[in-house]
């Protein structure tokens, strides 16, 4: 166990799940709110609108999460790697459910769905690989 490493008080873990929660789901209006736009303006369709929002996402629930919800100094190139690294496993993934899906279900029910799966899937990488050292070391 690194000295940066604090452990957290169920308060502590709580507040956290919910401000992760919270951001994510600042991050889902960006990724819902470009999906739109991309699928219904540029007709881009279900793959390309969904890679593409779920990047935009991304960059913005990252950029929140590492400074307000983990308090984190790490590096932040390799802070984003590592999540980048979640991405190239999730992102294929998730592309491929989309599309083995969109015959069947509403694009947005698909989305919602592929959502919530991310909300879940990326807190438990990020609180336990990406900033499992770091957090609360940026205080400011």
């Amino acid at each position: 166990m690194s000295e940066n490493t604090q452990k957290l008080s169920t308060k502590e873990n709580i507040i956290q799940v919910i401000k992760f929660a919270l951001f994510s789901a600042s991050a889902g209006i960006i990724q819902i709110g470009s999906f739109t736009l991309f699928m219904e303006v540029f007709h881009l369709g279900n793959t390309w609108s969904y890679l593409i929002s779920l990047t935009l996402s991304v960059l913005w629930n990252f950029t929140f999460n590492r400074k307000f919800t983990f308090k984190s100094a790490t590096n932040i190139p390799i802070a984003m790697l590592k999540v980048a690294l979640f991405y190239c496993v999730f992102a294929p993934v998730s592309t491929w459910w989309t599309h083995a899906l969109a015959d069947n279900l509403n694009a947005y029910v698909i989305e919602i769905g592929t959502m919530a799966i991310n909300l879940v899937t990326e807190y438990l990488y990020c609180r336990f690989f990406v900033y499992r050292n770091s957090m609360n070391t940026n205080q400011k």
